[in-house]
C-alpha cells in the first residue's frame, strides 16, 4: 500500500473550511428533519400538504443548482459558497419563526431559501473538494460528505433532546441559525476566489450560446451519463430518508415522534461511519466495487423497512440503508472528476444528485398520500437496485479512449 502524501498547511486549511461548511449544512438540515412532525402539527398539514411545503425546498434547490456552475465559472467557488451560506442560515431561521406562527407560506419560503443556499453552495463546495483532491493526491470527498453526515448526527441528537424536553421549534431553529452563521463567518473567507473560475476573456468571447452548448455537450459522454444515473439513484435513497424517515416510522410503523427521531439519528450515524470509512475502502477495492456494494446494501435495508412489520427489524435495517447510501454521492462525484473538464463534469453529476435529493422526496410524498409512505419507498428500492447493474461506469477512465468532444 502506498503512503498517503501529507496535506500542505494551505490545503489543510482549505479542507478544514469545506469540512466546517458541510457540517453546518448537516446540522441545519437535520434540525429541520427532526422537527417535521412538530412543524406538521403546528401547520395542521396532511401528508400531501407537507409534500407541497417540502416542494419549496425543491424549488429553491433547483434554482441554486442551476445558478451554481455559472457563478463558479464566472466568479469562483468563493462567491457561490458565500451567497449560499447566507441563504441557508436565513432560511432556517424563517422556517422556525413561520412554523411557530402557523404560517404555511412562510415555511415554504424558508425552505426555498434553505434549498437555494444548499444547492448553490454545495456544488461549489464539491468543486473545491475535487480541486483539493487533485492538488493533494488524497481522497477528500468521502470525508467531506462524512462531515455533512456528522453534522446530521449532531443536529439529530440535539433535536432528540429538544423534542423530548418540549423546547419550541422556533427557539431550536433560531439557535441553529445563529451558531451556523458564526461558523460560516470563519469558513467562507478561506475558500479561494479562483477555484473553478474560468478565464474571463475566454468566457466573454465564447458567448452565452457557446457556453450553454458546452454545458450540454458533457452529457454526450456515455460514462458520465451512467455516473449521473448512479448518483441519481443513491442520492434518492439518501434524500428520501433525510426528508421522510421520521414520518415514515411515526405513520408507517406506529412509533412516537421521539422514537422516529432516534431512527433518523441511527440512519445519520450509519451514513457518517460509511463516509469516514470511504478512503481506505476506495484505496483497496476501487470506485466501481464500492458503489455496487453500496447500492445492494442500501436496497436490502430499504426492502426490510418497507416489508417488515417488526419495528426492531425495520430499525436495524435503517442502519443498512444508511451504510449503503453513504458513499453514493461522494464516490460518484470523485469518479466524475476523472474527466477532461473536471469542473463541468463534477457540476453536472452533482446537479443530478440534487435533482434526486430535492425533487424525489416531494414526489414520494404525493405517492405516499395515496398508498402510504412505506409503499411509496418501493420506488426508491427499485431505482437503487437497478443502479447496482451499471456501477462499472465508475472505473478509472481509459486514457486511450477519452470522452468524445
Amino acid at each position: 500500500m502506498t503512503n498517503r502524501p501529507p496535506f500542505s498547511p494551505e490545503l489543510a486549511r482549505r479542507r478544514a473550511a469545506v469540512f466546517v461548511f458541510m457540517a453546518v449544512v448537516g446540522v441545519s438540515l437535520a434540525s429541520w428533519v427532526v422537527r417535521t412532525p412538530a412543524i406538521r402539527d403546528l401547520l395542521q398539514a396532511s401528508t400531501g400538504e407537507m409534500g407541497l411545503v417540502i416542494f419549496g425546498l425543491s424549488i429553491g434547490s433547483m434554482g441554486g443548482i442551476l445558478s451554481s456552475a455559472p457563478i463558479v465559472r464566472r466568479h469562483g467557488a468563493h462567491r457561490a459558497v458565500a451567497i449560499g451560506g447566507s441563504s441557508l442560515v436565513a432560511g432556517v431561521a424563517l422556517v422556525g419563526l413561520a412554523a411557530s406562527l402557523s404560517i404555511t407560506p412562510g415555511v415554504f419560503v424558508g425552505l426555498a431559501l434553505v434549498g437555494a443556499g444548499v444547492g448553490l453552495a454545495e456544488i461549489a463546495v464539491n468543486i473545491e473538494g475535487a480541486a483539493i483532491e487533485t492538488a493533494s493526491g488524497r481522497s477528500v470527498l468521502p470525508v467531506l460528505h462524512g462531515c455533512f453526515s456528522l453534522g446530521t448526527v449532531a443536529g439529530a441528537g440535539l433535536g432528540i433532546l429538544l423534542t423530548a424536553t418540549h423546547v419550541p421549534v422556533q427557539w431550536h431553529l433560531l439557535g441553529v441559525a445563529l451558531a451556523g452563521g458564526a461558523a460560516l463567518a470563519w469558513a467562507v473567507p478561506i475558500v479561494p476566489r479562483t477555484t473553478g473560475r474560468s478565464d474571463e476573456r475566454a468566457e466573454r468571447a465564447s458567448g452565452v450560446r457557446a457556453r450553454l452548448a458546452g454545458s450540454l455537450a458533457v452529457w454526450r459522454d456515455r460514462r458520465l451519463v451512467l455516473l449521473g444515473l448512479i448518483v441519481l439513484a443513491l442520492a434518492l435513497a439518501e434524500g428520501s430518508a433525510n426528508d421522510w424517515l421520521p414520518l415514515l416510522f411515526v405513520d408507517g410503523h406506529g412509533v412516537s415522534a421521539t422514537a422516529g427521531t432516534v431512527v433518523f439519528t441511527a440512519f445519520a450515524a450509519a451514513m457518517t461511519v460509511g463516509r469516514f470509512l470511504g478512503e481506505p475502502l476506495l484505496a483497496r477495492f476501487g470506485h466501481a466495487t464500492v458503489l455496487r456494494a453500496s447500492a445492494l446494501v442500501s436496497a436490502v435495508g430499504i426492502a426490510l423497512v418497507v416489508f417488515s412489520d417488526s419495528v426492531v427489524v425495520a430499525g436495524v435495517a435503517v442502519v443498512l440503508w444508511g451504510l449503503g447510501a453513504a458513499l453514493g454521492f461522494p464516490v460518484t462525484v470523485s469518479a466524475a472528476a476523472d474527466s477532461d473538464d473536471p469542473t463541468t463534469a463534477v457540476g453536472a453529476v452533482a446537479t443530478m444528485a440534487y435533482v434526486a435529493f430535492l425533487v424525489g422526496p416531494p414526489l414520494l410524498g404525493f405517492v405516499g398520500e395515496h398508498v402510504g409512505l412505506r409503499s411509496a419507498m418501493i420506488v426508491v428500492l427499485v431505482v437503487v437496485a437497478g443502479a447496482s447493474l451499471i456501477t462499472s461506469a465508475a472505473r478509472p477512465r481509459e486514457r486511450s479512449t477519452a470522452a468524445r468532444p
